[in-house]
């Protein structure tokens, strides 16, 4: 998803264009990461100094609502990134240090469990936490 795709979507279920909403939409775009409402307010406090966790907390909720941002939660702390712009089945291993995501190609899943009887899976979620090449501990 692109920012003016974003941008779009709210457009066209009838919320309103604000500037605030625009920028949290262009930094995770730029971040290309997850972020915490704690990372976007410090992002935009220099441009809007009375800018409340309740309104980022809104517009975060909104988005994901939306299918613009997609959330996982990482040390008792809700975070966001930009929805992946495919629609293929994948799950991600996610660094815990800088926040990145990268693609798990296959499924876990299927080998744990396979098709299961009397019961059909409508979704899952697989996520593999560590830490990528850039921020691996020294050793």
């Amino acid at each position: 998803m692109t920012v003016e795709q974003a941008l779009q979507l709210l457009k066209n279920k009838g919320y309103k264009y604000t500037g605030k909403r625009e920028k949290m939409i262009r930094i995770f775009d730029r971040e290309n990461r997850y972020l915490s409402a704690k990372d976007l307010l410090e992002y935009m406090q220099d441009e809007y100094p009375g800018l409340s966790y309740d309104t980022i907390y809104r517009n975060l909720t909104l988005f994901e609502k939306m299918d613009i941002l997609e959330a996982t939660e990482l040390g008792g702390e809700r975070i966001y990134r930009f929805r992946c712009s495919t629609d293929e089945h994948h799950h991600h291993l996610i660094c815990l240090s800088c926040g990145k995501a990268r693609h798990i190609r296959s499924c876990p899943l299927d080998a744990m469990l396979g098709q299961p009887e009397q019961f059909t899976i409508t979704g899952h979620k697989f996520e593999i936490y560590g830490y990528c090449g850039e921020c691996q501990p020294a050793k």
